[in-house]
């Protein structure tokens, strides 16, 4: 893999690319590991597993040093101005409207449904696994053993995700020895972790499966459960640029914490919309920083943006999903 793929692909699985700050050196050692193992056994025989599945399951997890390489190797930051584009790419706008096309009435449902626009569900579809064309090389089970068994950082939150995988693997009947995706164990089209999988998809085309992995049709009413269970609002504004090029040092960028500002603690006659927009000034809002290549640009992000960011954390990240989404509106209104 170049480091072009790598790029790519360590941005575009967003469920599965957590942050997570570590140090590489530090890993469990084998006395630590077998009494881990000896908690999980545990854990798992009182959610309902015998002794022999629990130790069927786990002789079919191997450790993987290159899902330790991936986590602990993490990509610099990227300014706004080099980001944006790996997203907002013809090739990629040409998939999702020949996918909307294809599922137009799902996509429809969904969005009725969950009270979801349809064009954040293409977008997140396309911009976690470009309609399903990467959902990832890793074995799920090896990417989890390997982060809840050799990675201290986030050890417990991995082996409780070990632990969903083998339930929701007998809920699903999901071929575990078969099942690949991202070095964080993410999966399918939407790239759900094994608990967001369990918690968040649906049947929706009703034949008894939740299936993420090989059905569109399910992944699709998935993602939009998944914006509607965050407090999606249909409709809603997402984001505004605002005028200035410089903040005062009241102001903060927003860096993952609770939305503590209103637009009314943002806006001023100094800091005003580019363009003329009715909003209620009283509503949450954020401060979001996109670093171009001459200045800095900054924009007013309302609800919808922050529930974005519930799917990947990066601001960025939800930035790309956002103006993609309103590429493909646009381009498939002119349809």
């Amino acid at each position: 893999m170049n480091n072009l793929t790598r790029l790519i692909t360590s941005l575009t699985l967003g469920l599965s690319s957590l942050t997570v700050l570590a140090d590489s050196n530090i890993i469990p050692q084998d006395g630590d590991i077998s009494a881990l193992k000896a908690q999980f056994i545990a854990s798992q025989k009182q959610a309902g597993f015998s002794d022999q599945e629990i130790g069927n399951f786990l002789d079919k997890a191997n450790y993987n040093q290159k899902v330790i390489d991936a986590i602990t190797t993490p990509w610099e930051a990227k300014p706004w101005h080099l980001y944006q584009p790996i997203f907002l790419t013809d090739k990629r706008l040409e998939k999702g409207l020949t996918f909307w096309q294809t599922h137009h009435e799902t996509i429809a449902n969904a969005a009725q449904q969950f009270q979801v626009d349809p064009e954040i569900i293409v977008a997140i579809i396309g911009i976690e696994t470009f309609y399903g064309g990467y959902m990832g090389t890793y074995p799920v089970i090896d990417a989890l053993y390997t982060l809840g068994f050799h990675y201290t950082p986030r050890a417990t939150f991995f082996r409780k995700e070990l632990a969903n995988l083998q339930t929701l693997a007998k809920e699903e009947q999901l071929d575990v020895d078969n099942l690949k995706g991202s070095y964080a164990g993410a999966m399918g089209y939407g790239q759900f972790i094994p608990s967001s999988y369990r918690h968040y998809a649906v049947d929706f085309d009703h034949d008894g499966k939740r299936d993420l992995v090989g059905n569109p049709i399910d992944a699709i009413g998935s993602v939009a459960n998944y914006f509607h269970q965050h407090g999606w609002q249909k409709g809603a504004l997402v984001t505004l640029p605002l005028t200035t090029h410089q903040l005062p040092e009241h102001l903060k960028v927003w860096k993952g914490e609770k939305l503590h500002y209103q637009v009314a603690d943002i806006l001023s006659p100094d800091i005003a919309l580019a363009k003329n927009s009715d909003l209620d000034i009283s509503q949450p809002a954020m401060i979001v920083e996109l670093v171009q290549a001459e200045q800095t640009d900054y924009w007013l992000g309302l609800k919808n943006f922050y529930v974005i960011t519930r799917y990947n954390r990066s601001p960025l990240y939800a930035m790309a999903v956002y103006q993609f989404s309103q590429q493909l509106k646009d381009a498939y209104a002119k349809q």
